[in-house]
């Protein structure tokens, strides 16, 4: 499978170390198989002025050795483990994570509930119907060293 990752660098020897905390699904190497998904998030680097690559990898379809959490909608199990994850709080030892991305319109639900002006019924029913964009964490350094592998990088 195809997969995608945005950066204002090439990036052909990916690791989890670059990676910032208290992410959606955690510490990782965040990748996604949309390639517009991932064309428009590169357009971050070059609002700021610095160059945008998307690079381009293979993973495996060869997974079922690995410890992998999917969350197929923006529901309570992905809104309790978002939860987790950006405070702090993730205790989890999932070598992948695939889920829906926070996007803009999501990402202002998260703080309003992380604030606790809207309950969590009330979080769920603002993201009921986001259409999940996909993104993958790959959390383990050995899984990325053995499913992913890099093909090219394209500047934007």
């Amino acid at each position: 499978m195809r997969l995608y990752h945005s950066s204002n660098i090439i990036v052909a020897q990916p690791d989890t170390q670059h990676s910032r905390e208290y992410l959606d699904f955690g510490r990782g190497f965040y990748l996604t198989t949309l390639y517009e998904q991932a064309a428009r998030y590169a357009q971050r680097f070059k609002r700021r002025g610095q160059p945008a690559w998307l690079n381009s990898y293979e993973l495996t379809d060869n997974l079922e050795q690995w410890n992998i959490k999917r969350f197929d909608a923006y529901d309570k199990p992905w809104l309790d483990f978002v939860s987790g994850c950006r405070s702090g709080e993730d205790s989890s030892n999932y070598d992948m994570v695939v889920g829906g991305i926070a996007n803009d319109r999501v990402i202002l639900t998260l703080d309003r509930y992380f604030e606790g002006e809207i309950s969590q019924d009330e979080a769920l029913g603002l993201l009921r119907f986001e259409r999940p964009n996909v993104q993958y964490c790959i959390r383990s350094e050995r899984m990325l060293q053995e499913c992913l592998t890099y093909i090219e990088s394209e500047q934007l």
